[in-house]
């Protein structure tokens, strides 16, 4: 996810290392954080310090918005709002001179929302014929599909998003499903549908105690079931089975002190990282390991990260190591199988 975060964009840049951040086999970057959340590409040419040489285009956006953008071959797409206009945009730009494709409205009315936050938070999802995006609001929220030609191909309407802070999850694409987590106050579920049509596959209803912005991943690991992983500050980490929409273990690891799970789990092998915490109180980040039978109470806590963990950022994991970023700015680096 994109959480209600500090940063705001007017101006959208891509360099001539973009496709270069994309993986090796092909230029996609389909979701929030890339390939199943891990924040990973190939690239070995992304410089550390970023030059004006480095561009290639610049381009004004029209508004602002704290979502990421995605890439489907030729195709960047990204979100932005403008709230003297009261509009929210969808925008499809050429990758190769910024040039804009399309671009799609919204009308929107203003709410109220965190200060860090925006009208435009949530990352889009994209294949090979849509892009999906989730608009949320007090009022009204939908998730939109839209064909790579700027034609809306179906909507599905999610009722009011009811938290104060706004939202700021991002929907992601797996197999024949759009899938988003739609925690706030009364009314939260977990959700997948038809990425074709948008028929509702399946709802699991949630808690609803503490509106969280955690986007979900995959997780498939040998000798056990794939499953869509959620993250929730009081109700845990959970596994769900994509087909049947039923949950097959959870694990309560982050307490019941106020806090909100904002990152986005990230996996490695047959371990699960996620991260709940307050800002100015209890952070955590939690390793856990689901057994090969997916069942319910199979699943076991390895380890846990507590000092400098972090609140917003979302872990990483590369070769082997955990990486994580604290909100000040403390970066710790652990094995992952062992902390």
């Amino acid at each position: 996810m994109k959480p209600p975060g500090r940063y705001y964009r007017c101006a959208f840049a891509a360099c001539g290392l973009l496709l270069a951040c994309l993986p090796a086999a092909a230029d996609e970057w389909t979701r929030f954080r890339g390939p199943n959340g891990s924040g990973l590409s190939d690239a070995k040419t992304v410089p550390a310090q970023w030059k004006e040489s480095d561009f290639n285009w610049k381009i004004d956006l029209p508004g602002k918005g704290n979502s990421s953008p995605v890439v489907w071959d030729e195709l960047v797409f990204v979100t932005a709002a403008d709230n003297d206009a009261g509009t929210r945009t969808l925008l499809a730009i050429n990758t190769a001179d910024g040039k804009t494709r399309w671009k799609k409205n919204f009308p929107y009315a203003t709410y109220r929302k965190h200060r860090n936050n925006s009208y435009a938070s949530n990352t889009p999802a994209t294949d090979a014929e849509r892009v999906y995006v989730l608009w949320q609001s007090k009022k009204e929220s939908r998730l939109v599909a839209i064909d790579h030609e700027g034609k809306e191909s179906w909507r599905y309407e999610l009722g009011p998003y009811l938290h104060g802070q706004g939202g700021g999850t991002s929907p992601i694409v797996f197999e024949d499903l759009v899938v988003i987590s739609n925690d706030h106050k009364k009314g939260s579920f977990l959700l997948a549908v038809d990425r074709a049509t948008g028929r509702e596959r399946w709802k699991l209803p949630r808690a609803g105690k503490r509106a969280c912005y955690s986007t979900p991943c995959v997780f498939s690991a040998p000798g056990r079931p794939t499953e869509i992983v959620f993250v929730h500050c009081f109700e845990g980490i959970v596994g769900v089975d994509p087909k049947l929409g039923r949950q097959n273990w959870m694990i309560d690891v982050f307490g019941t002190f106020p806090q909100r799970a904002v990152g986005s789990p990230v996996v490695w092998k047959d371990l699960v990282v996620a991260n709940s915490g307050a800002l100015n109180g209890g952070k955590n980040a939690v390793v856990v390991r689901p057994s090969t039978s997916g069942k319910k109470h199979g699943v076991k806590e390895v380890y846990r990260i507590s000092r400098s963990a972090p609140h917003v950022p979302s872990p990483l994991v590369f070769d082997g190591r955990l990486f994580l970023w604290s909100d000040l700015g403390v970066v710790t680096c652990a094995r992952v199988e062992t902390g």
